[in-house]
């Protein structure tokens, strides 16, 4: 008869075993309720998002084309990487260490994407608000789509670079079988902290105040004008969409601090989603945030929604539809 600690381990039969993550059954059913409906949300909410700027001619703007690239990114986080880390919040990593880099390699492209994305918006931002003349011409739809397509190819490249070592040996951070985690050397971690968080972060907030700045210098100005009301509307109209896109920047940054505190620390950095729930988790759920951001702030996404929902996209001549 096996042993009681023989039937905790991953592979029963092998000394070099993990154990068995282990909760209380309510506590354990009440974990994955809740994490699947957050992915089955996010997924959900960012295809929403997808068809409606891809299905309704009008909202084919450069800015929109950006938040078109982040809700793939959002959704792929939804449908891709929350269920594996739904599985392997209460058990053991079966699927071999090619498949558990390979996870790792995914996770990481898609939040070095999104960092990218957030500041092809913080530029965008820029250009609307201080060259408002010059924007139609240097922010093309073009231009646009081949920055975004840019922004994935570097994040890739950038990752097979930094995990290279756990491609070409994956499973080299496991301690023991049954276990998917990837250590990143702290002088490694420290040059990604900064190519990653900080770089971006800076340049985002250097963007943003100088948007703000401009933008009340330039409403002091229209207001003593005559006949400037128009110009005013539009105005408040680039200030509104930079408000909003403020505010997704802001609930990123929050959710992703926690993801980087080891390597403000000096330590290496562990990623292991069982024993890293609640930070990765929380990197996670901003995917799952944005579109109900978007839902509170732009008129444009709750209009669509109202015409998906009441099959109005069935009527010929629906994707010209007034949405704005």
């Amino acid at each position: 008869m096996e042993s009681a600690g023989a039937s905790e381990l991953c592979y029963p039969h092998l000394n070099a075993s993990c154990r068995v993550p282990r909760k209380p059954p309510m506590q354990a059913l009440l974990i994955y309720v809740l994490l699947s409906s957050i992915s089955m949300v996010t997924v959900a909410l960012n295809g929403l998002v997808i068809f409606s700027i891809s299905y309704f001619r009008q909202l084919h703007t450069p800015t929109n084309l950006l938040l078109l690239s982040l809700a793939v990114s959002d959704l792929l986080v939804g449908a891709l990487l929350m269920p594996v880390e739904i599985m392997y919040t209460e058990a053991c990593w079966f699927l071999g260490d090619v498949a558990c880099t390979l996870y790792y390699v995914a996770d990481y492209v898609i939040t070095s994407a999104s960092v990218a994305n957030m500041v092809l918006i913080s530029v965008d931002r820029y250009v609307a608000i201080c060259h408002p003349l010059s924007y139609p011409g240097r922010v093309t739809k073009r231009r646009v789509k081949i920055c975004v397509g840019l922004c994935w190819l570097c994040s890739m490249v950038y990752r097979l670079v930094l995990l290279n070592e756990h491609l070409e040996e994956p499973g080299r951070s496991i301690s023991c079988l049954g276990e998917c985690v990837v250590v990143i050397a702290n002088a490694a971690g420290s040059a990604d902290l900064v190519m990653t968080f900080f770089l971006p972060i800076l340049v985002i907030l250097v963007l943003y105040l100088r948007v703000f700045g401009v933008a009340v210098a330039q409403a002091h100005v229209m207001r003593s004008r005559v006949g400037a009301g128009h110009v005013l509307r539009v105005k408040k109209s680039e200030m509104k969409a930079a408000r909003t896109l403020g505010i997704v920047v802001l609930v990123f940054l929050i959710c992703f601090c926690p993801y980087y505190f080891p390597t403000l620390a000096g330590e290496n950095t562990s990623v292991d989603a069982a024993s890293a729930t609640f930070e990765i988790w929380l990197a996670h759920f901003n995917s799952c945030l944005n579109p109900f951001i978007y839902a509170l702030f732009y008129p444009w996404f709750r209009k669509a929604v109202k015409r998906v929902f009441t099959l109005q996209i069935l009527k010929a001549g629906s994707r010209d539809a007034n949405i704005l």
